[in-house]
């Protein structure tokens, strides 16, 4: 490692140690600002979610749902939480690059001349590009891929879509808040210009998240397929024999 930058490493490694031992003496009132704006952001998701499940075509494919169309069990827990480590880590990384952005790269360029300079300035612009188009993307995406599910489930199941909506309230927004926490936080800072404590905050924000999806998951796995099934007039058992011949 070169001497400049061991020195933008170490810088960035104090300046992620303060920052905890500050935010340890009054974690609320940094949870509280991450907590509100990912929350927003989760509940403006299922709207979006909403919205867009009723522009989509159902899929007539029949559902294959564990606990509602067949038994749950300890393993169908793994898909949903590879989706959201998938989330999560996507999230954690624009975090990181916020803090790259704009914490590490002016100290690294500071400490650079010419062309070698220019570069790491213009990293530093990128890295704040790459995190807007990560948010846009995950978010554009999470209310296609989330909307077509729910217009798929809301058709076949034959209940509205405000009541799908419902339905999934209690997994839905604790799941999308712990996975929109980094992004929150490099909303808040990059707003105050505080990038130096992004590292801190996603260290933070995802050793929340994870307890929080085991916990979201477990709930979609064994709870929300009663709550599907107090709902729709159709029965369940009809799905799977549809499901299982097809």
């Amino acid at each position: 490692m070169s001497a400049a930058n061991q020195h933008v490493f170490s810088h960035g490694m104090q300046d992620t140690r303060e920052t905890l031992e500050v935010w340890t003496g009054h974690p609320w009132s940094v949870l509280r600002g991450w907590l509100a704006l990912s929350v927003a952001i989760a509940i403006s998701l299922l709207v979006a979610t909403w919205f867009v499940a009723g522009l989509l075509t159902p899929d007539l494919t029949p559902v294959h749902l564990p606990g509602l169309t067949e038994p749950a069990n300890p393993g169908d827990l793994v898909p949903i939480l590879e989706r959201n480590a998938t989330v999560l880590a996507l999230h954690a990384t624009a975090c990181i690059a916020g803090f790259i952005a704009g914490s590490s790269m002016p100290i690294a360029a500071a400490q650079r001349i010419g062309f070698s300079r220019w570069i790491h300035v213009k990293a530093g612009e990128l890295a704040i590009l790459f995190v807007a188009a990560v948010t846009l993307f995950s978010l554009s995406t999470q209310a296609f891929y989330l909307g077509y599910q729910g217009s798929t489930l809301a058709f076949q199941l034959h209940i509205s879509r405000l009541d799908l909506i419902l339905s999934v309230l209690p997994h839905a927004v604790p799941e999308l808040t712990a996975l929109f926490l980094p992004l929150a936080a490099w909303l808040i800072a990059s707003r105050r210009g505080e990038w130096n404590q992004l590292l801190a905050a996603t260290l933070i924000t995802v050793a929340l998240a994870i307890p929080t999806l085991i916990v979201t998951a477990t709930i979609e796995v064994y709870v929300w397929p009663h709550i599907l099934r107090a709902l729709s007039s159709v029965d369940p058992t009809h799905l799977t024999h549809i499901w299982m011949a097809s």
